[in-house]
C-alpha cells in the first residue's frame, strides 16, 4: 500500500454509490490558487429536495421545493462562510458555531468541542469540517470529523488535521464509507487527492464521479493568492 499515493478524485468515487458529504481542501499544481470543494449526497426524498445557493458571499442549502420539506434541520444550513483570512467549509450548522466561536477569540478546534455527530440515530453522520487561513500569499488548513465511538451513539470521538499547502495536492474527507443500513462512517485520515489548475476539469471530474442518482449539489471555488480573487462553480442536479 502507497500511503504517499495522490487519488485521482473521478477514479476514487465514481464505482462508490454514497460517499455522503464531501469536503476536498487543496492547492493547484502551479501553487497560485486556493482550491475548496463541498458536496451533498442524498438517499430519502427530503435529503435530495435541495439546492445550493449563493448569499451575501455565503453558500447556503435551501429547498427545491418549499412544500415537500419534511424536517429542515439537518439539511438545511450555511456551508461556507468567510471569517477575516479564514474559509470554512462544512456539512453542517457548524459552520456558524466555527464562525461565531472565532468571533470569541476561539480556535477551529477550541469552536468544535461544542459539537458533535448528527443525532439521526442509527447513522449517527459525522459533522465533518474544514478551514483554509490565509497569511502572507499562502495559506494552511485544517479538517476535523467529529462522529460517533460506537453503534449507539454513546460518546463523541474527534479527530482533527492540519496541514501545509502543497502544489497539487488536496485532502478529501466524507461522511461514508460507503452506502449501507446503518450508513458506514468515514474511516482514518482525509484522503490524499491531487488538484488540478483547471477549476473546470476538477468540478467536472468530481460531478462526473459522484453517483447519478445520489449526487445533488456541488460547489468549488479557487482563491488567487496574491489577489484573493475567487473563481467559483455551482452545480445544482435539481436546477
Amino acid at each position: 500500500m502507497d500511503i504517499y499515493k495522490i487519488n485521482d478524485i473521478y477514479e476514487l468515487i465514481k464505482d462508490n454509490s454514497y460517499v455522503g458529504r464531501g469536503i476536498i481542501t487543496g492547492k493547484s499544481p502551479d501553487g497560485k490558487k486556493a482550491v475548496g470543494a463541498y458536496f451533498i449526497m442524498g438517499r430519502s426524498a427530503n435529503s435530495r429536495n435541495r439546492i445550493f445557493s449563493e448569499k451575501d458571499g455565503t453558500i447556503i442549502t435551501e429547498p427545491f421545493d418549499a412544500s415537500k420539506v419534511e424536517d429542515p434541520s439537518l439539511i438545511i444550513y450555511t456551508a461556507v462562510r468567510k471569517y477575516e483570512n479564514n474559509l470554512i467549509l462544512t456539512n453542517g450548522d457548524q459552520t456558524d458555531t466555527i464562525y461565531e466561536g472565532m468571533k470569541e477569540g476561539k480556535t477551529f478546534t477550541e469552536a468544535l468541542k461544542s459539537r458533535e455527530f448528527e443525532p439521526d440515530a442509527p447513522n449517527f453522520t459525522p459533522r465533518i469540517s474544514s478551514m483554509i487561513t490565509f497569511n502572507d500569499n499562502d495559506f494552511t488548513y485544517q479538517m476535523s470529523i467529529l462522529k460517533s465511538i460506537d453503534a449507539e451513539g454513546s460518546a463523541c470521538a474527534r479527530f482533527g488535521f492540519s496541514y501545509p499547502s502543497i502544489a497539487g495536492l488536496g485532502h478529501f474527507i466524507h461522511t461514508y464509507v460507503g452506502d449501507g443500513n446503518p450508513i458506514p462512517t468515514f474511516q482514518g485520515e482525509p484522503e490524499r487527492i491531487a488538484i488540478p489548475d483547471d477549476i473546470d476539469a476538477f468540478t467536472e471530474s468530481i460531478w462526473r464521479g459522484l453517483n447519478e442518482d445520489n449526487k445533488i449539489s456541488l460547489y468549488v471555488t479557487y482563491i488567487d493568492l496574491e489577489t484573493m480573487e475567487e473563481e467559483h462553480r455551482l452545480i445544482n442536479k435539481n436546477a
